[in-house]
C-alpha cells in the first residue's frame, strides 16, 4: 500500500474527532475507523491517533483480500482496492464480479466494476460516486504503469 491509498481514504472518509453513524449505520470515528463492540478509544480523538488507526485499519484490509488476488497486479491497482475494500468491506470485495474481473486479468473491465458500488443504506451517494471514479483512475493508472 502507498501513500496514494491512505491520501484518497482520508480523503473520502474525512475525519470526525467524535463517533458517528456512518451511511450504512456503523458506529464510526477517525477517519472511517468502525468502532468493534467492546473497543475503548479516547474521544475526541486526535488527528495523529485517527491517522495511525487508519494504517491500521488499511494494513488489515490488504492482508484480508491479497489472498483474494491471483494475479500480479501495480501497487496502483492495489491500493484502488484497498480503499474499496475498506468502503465495502472485504466480503463484498470477494464475492464481487470486480474480483473475478480482476482474476481474469481483465483490467479495463475491472476498472468498471468500481462504478457499479456507489449506494449506501440503499441510496446513491455523491460522495461515493466520486470516491469511485477516483479508485477507478487509480487502478488504471496501475494498468498504465504495469501494461
Amino acid at each position: 500500500m502507498t501513500v496514494k491509498c491512505v491520501e484518497l481514504v482520508k480523503k473520502y472518509e474525512g475525519f470526525r474527532a467524535v463517533p458517528y453513524l456512518c451511511p450504512a449505520g456503523y458506529p464510526t470515528v477517525g477517519y472511517g475507523h468502525v468502532i468493534t463492540k467492546g473497543e475503548i478509544l479516547q474521544y475526541p480523538m486526535s488527528k495523529e491517533f485517527a491517522e495511525q488507526l487508519l494504517l491500521q485499519d488499511l494494513i488489515k484490509t490488504e492482508m484480508l483480500i491479497r489472498p483474494m488476488i491471483k494475479v500480479d497486479i501495480h501497487p496502483y491497482m492495489l491500493d484502488a482496492l484497498v480503499s474499496f475494500s475498506f468502503n465495502v468491506g472485504a466480503y463484498a470485495f470477494k464475492s464481487s464480479t470486480l474480483r473475478k474481473k480482476l482474476n481474469s486479468g481483465e483490467w479495463y473491465e475491472c476498472a468498471e466494476q468500481f462504478l457499479r458500488w456507489i449506494y449506501a443504506g440503499g441510496k446513491k451517494l455523491t460522495g461515493l460516486i466520486k470516491r469511485r471514479q477516483e479508485e477507478r483512475e487509480l487502478f488504471l493508472e496501475g494498468v498504465n504503469l504495469y501494461g
